[in-house]
């Protein structure tokens, strides 16, 4: 008998096991450090924004997004899209887009939290294109195949953005002609 068939497989330890093992920070400890260090006003913007940066990557994961209700994350990340710091507001703008992309639990929180209006505003109206740029890219993941959102985003939208007919969330096309729209808006600005 082969003695390596009788051995664990070292697979099915993730990576919160082996941390939690090892007795580094977990993800979540990780996520709740990033944000104190987001909003404390004795951290300088640069250390803010690798604050951001590492945030931005834990919550890559599925798993992390949806874990920012339970850690109490949403609000505060909602909070810094009204910085006065562009970096902060695209930052901010940016970890929603990652959050919600392809994630319904994730787009719910987002759209219960009422950052929509505040995300039309930035994608139209703010003075910095990469914040825009931020903005229209959380918006066009908050609405991607969840209805309730797509209905926000529109009834926010001014008139004249509005779309002629009802658009369908699952139709990648419509959605995207709906976004363009919005990316257009703040060209001709």
């Amino acid at each position: 008998m082969d003695s390596r068939a009788e051995r664990p497989s070292r697979q099915g330890l993730n990576a919160e096991a082996i941390k939690a093992l090892m007795g580094g920070p977990s993800d979540a400890e990780l996520m709740k450090q990033s944000m104190e260090a987001i909003q404390s006003p004795d951290v300088s913007l640069e250390n803010k924004l690798v604050a951001f940066d590492n945030f931005e990557q834990l919550i890559e994961t599925i798993d992390n997004a949806n874990n920012m209700q339970v850690l109490g994350l949403w609000t505060p990340l909602k909070e810094q899209l009204g910085n006065k710091e562009a970096e902060m507001r695209r930052m901010a703008a940016w970890c929603m887009g990652t959050a919600v992309q392809n994630n319904a639990q994730s787009q719910e929180r987002l759209l219960v939290i009422d950052a929509i209006p505040i995300l039309v505003e930035l994608a139209l109206e703010d003075a910095n294109e990469q914040v825009r740029r931020k903005a229209i890219h959380a918006l066009s993941s908050e609405v991607r195949n969840y209805p309730p959102a797509l209905k926000a985003l529109v009834q926010e939208l001014p008139e004249e953005l509005r779309p002629s007919k009802v658009v369908d969330p699952a139709d990648m096309e419509e959605v995207d002609s709906l976004i363009d729209g919005i990316k257009e808006a703040w060209i001709k600005t």
